[in-house]
């Protein structure tokens, strides 16, 4: 029998500042070693300030994963040595005191699967290390410390997998729903870090590091289970410790025994006062909190009849339901769905294109109205998207400028008509016994207007023309 658990590490990349101090907790856009300050260094006579805004956003994490939510929370220091952390200690949480970390026991579902999650935990991201040479014999390591302090959740599961495609359907879940809730962007470089825990046939858990994907996790954890299988299988004993994932080689390599809580040396930090969480602020922060994906995916089909398909794909992406909902109206929201999810999603498929983008609520508005009043046909509404997504034109300039506006002269389509059943005769006396045959007809006179000819009118001309 297979055992995985996760730890995630997710940092909240919303946030203005750092856990403890007042540099910027978006530390990406400096130098090295740029976003730095005596108190994120650890440097003696520096005392921490708890970040208000982290304590909340970590809370509305633990709410929406169902955990509980203790009414006080306490802060450790977790002691080891790595060049990475300044301090030579960790500011963490530690359940030792009775549920003292920002959330308790919770769970979340992943199709019929309940995963448990064991507690949530607001910790400081320790800083980056940089490794340069060519060759083993060497390699240096360097130090980014624009990293050490950035408010992190580390969210901890019981060993419920019992898979590796199990695992990437839940870090799925998991990152829309933490992009959903506001809190954190998952598709920034390092923002959601993810070690897995790794058992066999009821044996001692590996812990896998170094991941650098979800893609790489699913392969990492199917690795881990096909080594220790093989060492089972050959009565050879499995030993507790933490492998890194070599990306190169795609195989997990061994790094060190695996500690245990003792080893950290917990201890309560003096620096930081136990912190309550009223009754009252846990309420405002739960009427804050957005509408859940499950919900949200309800309320499409039901409201605007959106198939379950194509609701799922607009509830779960935080960036395409944003853009529905500021563009949707009762009488559109059908056409909209479909233009987000049949021509809009090939156009930014990258997170650089959706940042490039100049796509707004207003344009796909438009685009949907425009379908819909028959002024421009679906094909000229896909070659128009392309232009508004790149220059963020209006609709109406963009027709303007590349002559997109629907042929809706009758006189006009009645002579390509003519043209079309003169050309194809036997689809023509097909037509006649099979009334489905004609869509190739009307996609015929579509051909020669360049997708510009009213479809409706192009319909009824046909009917009549063919008798």
């Amino acid at each position: 029998m297979t055992k995985i658990g996760l730890e995630i590490h997710c940092q909240l990349t919303n946030l203005e500042s750092k856990l403890f101090c007042s540099c910027k907790a978006n530390y990406r856009d400096f130098k090295i070693n740029e976003n730095i300050c005596p108190i994120c260094m650890g440097l003696p006579g520096t005392l921490p300030r708890l970040n208000q805004e982290a304590v909340k956003k970590a809370t509305i994490i633990a709410m929406a994963l169902n955990c509980t939510t203790p009414d006080k929370i306490a802060f450790f220091r977790k002691n080891y040595f790595y060049p990475d952390l300044p301090k030579n200690f960790q500011i963490t949480q530690l359940n030792i005191y009775g549920d003292t970390s920002i959330g308790g026991t919770g769970s979340i579902m992943v199709g019929e699967k309940k995963i448990n999650i064991t507690r949530i935990q607001l910790e400081e991201d320790p800083g980056r290390l940089i490794y340069e040479g060519s060759s083993s014999k060497n390699l240096i390591t360097l130090v980014d410390y624009n990293r050490a302090g950035t408010p992190l959740v580390e969210i901890v599961t019981e060993p419920d997998f019992e898979g590796p495609k199990q695992v990437r359907d839940f870090v799925n879940i998991l990152s829309d729903l933490l992009e959903n809730l506001g809190v954190s962007d998952p598709g920034l470089d390092g923002a959601m870090r993810i070690d897995a825990n790794v058992s066999i046939e009821g044996g001692k858990k590996v812990e896998i590091k170094n991941i650098g994907s979800f893609h790489d996790l699913e392969k990492a954890i199917h690795f881990e289970i096909t080594r220790q299988e093989s060492l089972h299988s050959r009565d050879i004993s499995i030993i507790q410790e933490t492998r890194h994932w070599d990306d190169k080689r795609k195989i997990t390599v061994s790094s060190r025994s695996k500690e245990e809580d003792l080893d950290y040396r917990y201890f309560l930090e003096g620096d930081i006062p136990w912190v309550r969480i009223d009754p009252k602020t846990k309420a405002e922060l739960k009427l804050k909190m957005p509408e859940s994906i499950s919900t949200k995916k309800e309320r499409y089909v039901s409201k605007f009849n959106i198939t379950p398909q194509v609701a799922t794909v607009l509830s779960s992406d935080k960036f395409y339901s944003d853009l529905f909902e500021k563009s949707h109206t009762e009488s559109n929201a059908k056409e909209i769905a479909n233009i987000i999810t049949t021509d809009l999603m090939g156009l930014v498929d990258t997170r650089e294109k959706r940042e490039e983008s100049k796509i707004t609520g207003t344009h796909l508005k438009d685009l949907a109205d425009s379908i819909q009043s028959g002024k421009i046909s679906r094909i000229s509404a896909k070659n128009a998207l392309y232009e508004i997504v790149k220059t963020g034109k209006d609709l109406s300039q963009v027709i303007l400028e590349l002559d997109l506006g629907n042929v809706s002269d009758e006189s006009t389509i009645l002579k390509i008509i003519q043209e079309v059943i003169s050309d194809e005769p036997q689809a023509v006396e097909q037509a006649k016994s099979n009334p489905q045959t004609i869509n190739y007809l009307v996609g015929k006179v579509m051909q020669k207007t360049k997708g510009k000819a009213d479809p409706k009118l192009t319909l009824d001309l046909l009917k009549k023309q063919i008798g």
